[in-house]
Order: structure tokens, then sequence, then C-alpha cells
């Protein structure tokens, strides 16, 4: 670890064990992070979710001398609305700004996917921490400047149907997104049952943006012998395929394992009671419920400050604020041991940190050249949604790592 790594991190500890606001040490040029995202998108969370934990993390990085030796970390924030043609003009501009070192993407897979070529051609470092497609990291590009702390869909269906078959579903019907999100999923699911001879896809439906109604493609597939629906979606749409399915008759009413862009919306509010009527659990990498590590414990008090909240339970798209958190450190390390804003010096580091103990887990180390995914297998459960709207884990312990 550097000398200058070193004084931030005493720093940190220094503040964070006083318990008093800390001077804004950080005081030279800014050096900037992009953040590419579907601000103003129906009902999303998500993009807001990444910008706060970006901030979090910048703000206790700028509280302790910022990165190179002074310089504090400022935040470049574009709206794409999920569509692609924006994003990728967004990228040609952030990347023209001196001293911009990386861009953070939000939440849509097909959006990020179109736009890998654009970030390549700009050497620009892609930090992902929400976009599942497995393509998006396992891409063609050599080098590559798609790093991902987050899920990724071959995971995320390995956890749904697992759940799946652990509540009796041998059977299940697909219900997915017409997007290479979807597709992507289907890839997983279908690898998942190949490997596993007691296990059947009974039937796939597709349905496209903007549909109104998901029932005629769920009760194909409950009728063609689904025990359980995998749907792969938004909370818009699952907000319709939940007032529908509440609306039948218990007997009619199948479980549903949900991929988690519905957690990138106001999914509890849009279904409201309809949703405790139906057998609905996400997959997540995360929650701040139960974790009572003191990382975890100021993590939530800054959120609480700068961003109004009263605890815990309040922070909507949890993982969008906790993946974004740890990759803003992870990248502050990296622009420290690379020692300037040079992007490609900045990825070549990114791939030869040392380990660091993050909010979500302790990365040994975050990157490889081999690996550009943060998180694992391990990291990914099932959760539901309470009563309140908070998003909590199912069945197995709460974690409650204590740094």
């Amino acid at each position: 670890m550097s000398c200058g790594i070193k004084v931030m991190v005493a720093l940190i500890s220094l503040w964070v064990l006083s318990g008093a606001p800390a001077p804004l040490l950080a005081a030279g040029k800014p050096v900037f992070i992009g953040l590419d995202a579907e601000f103003g998108y129906a009902s999303s969370t998500s993009a807001e979710a990444i910008r706060q934990g970006i901030e979090i993390a910048m703000d206790e990085i700028n509280r302790a001398g910022g990165v190179l030796g002074g310089r504090p970390l400022a935040l470049e924030t574009r709206a794409n609305h999920s569509v692609p043609a924006r994003s990728i003009e967004n990228i040609k501009e952030l990347a023209q700004k001196p001293d911009l070192v990386a861009v953070f993407c939000g939440r849509f897979s097909p959006t990020v996917l179109e736009a890998l070529p654009t970030l390549h051609n700009e050497k620009m470092i892609l930090l992902d921490p929400w976009s599942a497609a497995d393509a998006i990291v396992e891409n063609r590009y050599r080098p590559n400047y798609a790093f991902r702390l987050s899920l990724k869909d071959s995971w995320a269906m390995d956890v749904m149907l697992r759940h799946a078959q652990k509540q009796g579903a041998s059977r299940v019907g697909m219900l997915l997104l017409n997007t290479s999100w979807g597709r992507s999923s289907l890839k997983g699911a279908e690898k998942y049952a190949a490997a596993h001879p007691g296990f059947r896809i009974s039937g796939t439906n597709w349905f496209n943006w903007n549909d109104k109604s998901f029932i005629e493609k769920y009760q194909s597939l409950r009728q063609g012998g689904a025990r359980a629906v995998i749907l792969v979606a938004n909370a818009n749409e699952a907000e319709i395929l939940i007032k529908e399915v509440a609306a039948l008759p218990a007997a009619q009413r199948l479980p549903i394992v949900s991929h988690w862009g519905v957690t990138g919306g106001t999914l509890a509010e849009l279904a409201g009671p309809a949703l405790g009527k139906v057998d609905f659990s996400v997959v997540q990498t995360y929650s701040f419920i139960g974790d009572q590590s003191a990382k975890a414990r100021r993590v939530v008090a800054a959120h609480n400050r700068l961003f109004k909240t009263k605890g815990a339970r309040q922070i909507k798209s949890p993982v969008g604020v906790a993946h974004a958190y740890d990759l803003t450190h992870i990248l502050a390390l990296a622009i420290n041991k690379a020692g300037s804003t040079d992007r490609k010096a900045i990825r070549s580091a990114l791939e030869q940190l040392g380990g660091y103990r993050g909010l979500i887990k302790e990365y040994r180390p975050p990157f490889t050249p081999q690996r550009h995914e943060a998180l694992s297998p391990d990291s990914v459960f099932m959760a539901g949604f309470a009563e309140d709207g908070a998003i909590v884990r199912k069945g197995a312990r709460s974690a409650s790592r204590k740094d």
C-alpha cells in the first residue's frame, strides 16, 4: 500500500472514530468521475441510487484528502433515459473532458452493450454497478475497459432457479423482456436446466416495453405445467403482472421469482396491497438491513444526512448505493496507484490492486487481468418486499459482518 493511500485510510479512520465532521482536506484541481444513467426514466430509482453511492464515497475520500495528494473527486452526470444513442453521445462528450477518468453506467444492460464499442474506442473505463448482462464484461475487447461490481445474469439465474426448486417447482415458465437482458437470462436458465436433469423450463413467453397486460402469457405458462414463473422485467411491468395475478383465485397464483430490475423502481408503491397477495421474491447481492458493520452504519448515517432518509429501510435501490460506493473507493485506490489521471494507467492499476475491505465484502483483490468481476456467485441471494416496501433477505440469516 502506498504512503498516500495509508494516509487516506488513517485519516478516514480518525474521522470515523472521532464521530465529528472532518474538514474538507482536498482542495486541488478536481479529478472527475462520469455517470451516464437512466435519470428521468419513469418510476426509476436506480440512477439516483448509483449517484448517491458515488457521492457518499466521494464525500469520505475528499474529507480524507482526496486523491493524488490533495485533489478532490467530482461527479459529472448525464441522463440517457435508457436510450443507447443518447448514451453514446454522452460518453463521447465525457471522454473529451480533461481529468475525467471513468464513467459509471446505470441499470439497463441493452444501453450499456450498445455503448461498449464507443467506450473502447475512447479508451474510457466503464465501471458497472448494476447492469447484469454477461457480455458487458465478457466482451471481445483487449484490453478490456469494462469492470463490474454487480450481479451477472448467469449467477442470477442459478440462484433464482435454485430458489424455485426449493419451493417445489421443478418446472418453471419464463416471462422475459424481449431485449438482450431477457436473452442473456434465458441462456443462463437453459445452462442451469442442462446441468439439473430433474428441472425443466416448461415454456418461455416474451413481452415488450410498455405492454399493458401479461395475464394471457402468465396463464399459458401455468397451463403448460409451470409451477413457478421466472420474471425478467422492470418495476412497471412487474406492477401490472402482480396486480393481475393477485386478482386470480388463490389456487392460480404461482410463485414469481424475479430478476432485480424490479428493485430499480418504486415497485412496492406501484403494486400496493396486491404485492402482499403474491409470493414474490427477487434476487439481490447486498442488504443494509442486518449489516451491523461499522462501515454499513457509517454509510447509512451518511445517506440519512445527505439524502434525508431515516434508516436502512428507507434506502431505495440499495444495491445501487452499495455497489457504487465500493466501486468509487476502488477507483480512488487505482487513481492513486496509477499516480495520474491517465485512463490507460488507471485501467492497468484496477487490475493490480491489493485487497480492499469494502462495504459489501473483502475484495482479495477486486479485479485481476483475467477477472473483471468484483463480486462472485456466493454474493447472490433471494429477498422479498416487506410491508413497508423495504427489501429484506429471505430465509438465510441476515448479514451481520462486523469490521
